[in-house]
């Protein structure tokens, strides 16, 4: 499992582009996570599935809640990582209302998932493979603070715990 100190597997994420600009195309764009993660603070936070209750109820509403207040303690991106592809990230990321606070990344075949070891089986709920729920303060590709949740937890990865580490 990754931990402190560790760096960010070298994996490529997919994010869903609504507006042609910048470089990127519509539609799915690759994000490669070390040279989107080099030289910058983030506060990435993985959930079990894009839609799901507490993940659409409670954990993106909060990031996208604390984005001025996470961006004043020095975070310069706000990542959501799911084992989904970039048009459901895209459509839930519409939802939540998240453009321009949250960057909302497809993990579509758990590959991050699988290289930081914070996946969770839930096979046997239809779902297959997922991440499991857990956020981190990654500064210039490293991961400073780690908070995994238990399971069916939701206590230690929200934007509340994070604000205060990203301030620490």
């Amino acid at each position: 499992m990754i931990k402190i100190g560790d760096t960010l597997p070298a994996v490529t994420l997919m994010e869903y582009s609504e507006v042609e600009g910048g470089g990127c195309s519509l539609g799915p764009n690759p994000v490669d996570v070390a040279a989107a993660s080099a030289g910058k603070t983030i506060a990435l936070f993985a959930l079990p599935g894009a839609f799901t209750p507490t993940c659409s109820a409670k954990h993106v509403p909060g990031y996208v809640e604390n984005h001025a207040a996470l961006k004043a303690a020095g975070v310069d991106e706000i990542w959501c990582v799911s084992v989904n592809d970039a048009f459901v990230m895209g459509a839930w990321a519409r939802d939540q209302k998240t453009a321009g606070k949250v960057r909302m990344l497809g993990d579509g075949d758990a590959a991050f998932a699988k290289a930081t070891g914070l996946t969770l089986d839930l096979t046997g709920k239809g779902m297959g493979l997922r991440s499991a729920r857990y956020s981190m303060l990654v500064k210039n590709g490293k991961v400073t603070t780690l908070n995994v949740e238990g399971p069916g937890k939701f206590e230690v990865s929200d934007a509340g715990t994070m604000l205060a580490q990203a301030k620490a």
